[in-house]
């Protein structure tokens, strides 16, 4: 069997989605898995409203923040702010191809500069004592896979970053948009082996894109550092589990599983109730969709679920559904046996 213990599996920043309601609930399901925030620009950390935009629970470390931005001495300002917070790694969008991120000169169009990306990478490093890393793509628009990608590389390696993350997929910031960029650019996992292996241990490598079950993981596994998965986990939060069980060899009962999160996810919303007047019940539980992704009855739990948090201020209830959708499973299971 094959051991993976020493790998990185991580949660990649998804903009609207991996809030710290979702970090929270992400955790449950696995304690060693890296977390991420949503990108956070680094403007709005240092003139912001910075609590509310980087507080997090204490039980959802591991986590990484990402930034983004383009001004090496504001990126340093919000790094040094975000170290101070407790993060655990600080990580510099290099990837994102939507037009908004584009226009505020961050994202993917810095794979155009190089040299301006070490720069920011060389300051965000002088302001902190835990780990800077990148994520980017394997290149944008007409930029040559090979020798772009390369060049690009071996310049922000100059800085002491940690690791680089790398999307196997092109980005293109003309004609497409950001949902096309996560699918039609063909994936490129080769590329990605290629580099590993020419850099030959100078730094980890993360592979991101396309990671969507454990066969895949298992394999990427074999020759990288560690991957990134992103709307897999979002989609079936239980797909998290499965990728914990690669790390630590080790499976649970996934009724036992799933009413044990709940537990803990009831105490989560009651402390949130208790200490956050802004506190919506949905704030979690539309992270909580897909607890029964793939199952049957999963519709009626996702519809029931949106019930219980747009009419009840009791998390118990989803106790109760989650119970009812366990018995479900249990009396169906043994009448397929």
């Amino acid at each position: 069997m094959d051991d993976f213990s020493r790998k990185e599996i991580s949660i990649a920043p998804m903009m609207k989605w991996t809030d710290r309601h979702c970090r929270f609930f992400h955790r449950q399901f696995s304690k060693k898995i890296l977390l991420y925030t949503e990108m956070i620009p680094a403007n709005a950390i240092i003139f912001g409203n910075t609590e509310k935009l980087l507080k997090f629970n204490f039980e959802q470390h591991p986590v990484a923040v990402q930034l983004g931005g383009s001004d090496p001495s504001v990126l340093a300002k919000a790094s040094k702010i975000c170290g101070d917070y407790g993060y655990d790694e600080i990580n510099l969008n290099v990837g994102c191809p939507s037009p908004k991120v584009k226009k505020g000169r961050f994202g993917a169009c810095l794979m155009a500069e190089p040299k301006l990306v070490k720069e920011c990478l060389d300051k965000m490093i002088n302001e902190v004592n835990v780990p800077v890393s990148v994520k980017c793509r394997i290149g944008i628009d007409e930029m040559d896979e090979i020798l772009g990608l390369d060049y690009f590389i071996d310049t922000i390696l100059e800085s002491k970053i940690s690791k680089i993350i790398i999307h196997a997929r092109k980005a293109y910031l003309d004609g497409l948009n950001p949902k096309q960029n996560r699918d039609v650019p063909p994936l490129n996992y080769k590329r990605v082996k290629l580099l590993k292996n020419r850099l030959k241990g100078k730094v980890k490598i993360i592979v991101n894109g396309g990671i969507d079950n454990i066969d895949t993981s298992k394999k990427l596994l074999g020759w990288a550092d560690g991957i990134m998965v992103g709307r897999e986990a979002y989609k079936s939060p239980l797909f998290i589990n499965s990728l914990n069980n690669i790390l630590l060899k080790s499976e649970k009962d996934l009724s036992i599983l799933r009413i044990d999160i709940i537990n803990k996810t009831i105490k989560y919303i009651n402390d949130c109730f208790r200490n956050d007047v802004n506190f919506k019940m949905h704030h979690i539980t539309r992270h909580m969709l897909g607890l029964y992704y793939g199952v049957p009855g999963g519709k009626v739990f996702r519809n029931k679920l949106n019930q219980i948090s747009l009419t009840s201020k009791n998390p118990k209830e989803i106790l109760y559904l989650v119970k009812e959708m366990e018995e479900y499973i249990k009396q169906r299971n043994s009448m397929v046996a």
